[in-house]
């Protein structure tokens, strides 16, 4: 069972990280039409899980976490975001799929697809935005800050450091 959760918990983090690089946010002021970001995102959630056999395993997370920029008052800085997601372990080959809405201070929203595989890969769609996130493209990288010890069964958390590129339209 520990090889079933830890493997369980390194699939949390890639597809988790993958999914919470799309949380936008900003300050209530125009934002450039393209830039960068340097951000920390951290979350918390409740897994459900199905551990069927050492080879068989699925389960569902839904999270809910904040963003901090780096410096503070950049893109993306105060942002909350919350996200369900599903992944499962067939035989050594592993898929994910999340999707996330996030909202900033002034109230504008983002809604965000994502897909994994196996090769620990995330293809990330952009959904729908409101507000100044209408039309936002995006890019970066997802480093993890943890693991973090477990609170308790079912209970997990992360925080990762996240970078990239963003347009609008």
């Amino acid at each position: 069972m520990k090889s079933t959760f830890n493997l369980k918990l390194q699939f949390a983090n890639v597809g988790l990280a993958a999914a919470l690089t799309v949380a936008g946010s900003a300050v209530a002021q125009t934002l450039p039409k393209e830039g960068s970001y340097d951000i920390t995102s951290c979350w918390s959630g409740v897994m459900n899980l199905i551990a069927f056999s050492k080879t068989y395993s699925a389960y569902s997370l839904e999270m809910t976490g904040t963003i901090i920029s780096n410096p503070p008052g950049g893109m993306f800085d105060k942002m909350s975001y919350r996200c369900v997601l599903m992944r499962t372990s067939f035989d050594g080959k592993y898929t994910g799929h999340t999707v996330c809405e996030s909202i900033d201070p002034d109230g504008d929203k983002r809604l965000t697809n994502f897909s994994s595989a196996s090769e620990g890969k995330a293809i990330r769609e952009t959904v729908a935005g409101t507000g100044k996130y209408e039309g936002m493209v995006e890019s970066g990288t997802v480093t993890s800050l943890g693991p973090f010890p477990v609170i308790k069964p079912g209970a997990l958390q992360d925080c990762q450091h996240q970078t990239g590129t963003y347009k609008l339209k």
